[in-house]
Order: C-alpha cells, then structure tokens, then sequence
C-alpha cells in the first residue's frame, strides 16, 4: 500500500500553480503585504517558479527544487532579507489566503499550513520592532 503525498491530496502540479499565482497576486494586491512585496523583485515570475518547484518537492511530489538548486537551506537563503514577525504575519496573510482558494482538502491545507506556520515562524531572522510607550493621560 502506498501513502498518498500532500502533493497528490491537493491535486499535484496544477494545484501547485494556482496555489503560488494566488500567494503572488495577494502580495501584489494586499495592502497588509506591501512590505514583504517589497522585499521582491518588480518581475515575480521566476521567483514564482521557484516556489513551484520547492512545495512541489517540499509536499512529497517531483523533486524539481533540490536537484537545480541543492538542499533547500531555506533560513540561510532568506538571511539577507530582514524578517520579523510582521513580515512573518504577512507571508501568512498571503499564503493562507491562497490556500483557502486552492485547496479544497481541507484536512490537508490544514496540515499545509501548519507546517508552513512553523517553517515561516522558524525564518524571523530580525528582532520585532519594539512597542511604542503609551502613557495614559491624568487630565
């Protein structure tokens, strides 16, 4: 008996498509996103590619992304980029928003996204920006 992947739950490599085209339109139209879209190049296309290539090994389909690029080394890769947990929170706001649109398993976009929770929480990389003091008036 063969265990079935997330990647064939969720319906391969057209899935995987519609799913990083969602994520990139929503970094493009959200305004909740526009510091991580900043982090981005102007083309998303072969960064969108990339993606592709990575969840589709990274959820158990064809290996495309290590045998290009290597060992994912995701953290090592992103360090050049500052990520806190807003950033954090916007990847998410963005991915979980493409995958409530893609993914109508919804056993498996839930362990989707709690795998990708922990590897996104797991990429924060800067310290959070401290609270600003409020002071509560005594007049």
């Amino acid at each position: 008996m063969t265990e079935t992947t997330l990647y064939d739950r969720i319906g391969g490599a057209p899935t995987i498509d519609a799913l990083v085209d969602s994520f990139y339109a929503r970094m493009d139209e959200l305004d909740e996103a526009r510091t991580i879209r900043a982090m981005h190049p102007q083309d998303l296309a072969p960064l969108g590619q990339v993606l592709k290539d990575y969840l589709s090994e990274w959820l158990g389909g064809p290996a495309l992304f290590s045998p290009v690029r290597g060992h994912p080394r995701m953290r090592q890769r992103h360090m050049r980029v500052p990520i806190d947990s807003a950033a954090r929170d916007a990847w998410l706001l963005c991915m979980r928003g493409a995958l409530a649109q893609t993914v109508a398993d919804e056993a498996a976009r839930s362990a989707i996204d709690d795998a990708m929770a922990r590897l996104a929480d797991w990429m924060r990389n800067v310290p959070d920006e401290p609270a600003a003091e409020t002071t509560i008036s005594q007049n």
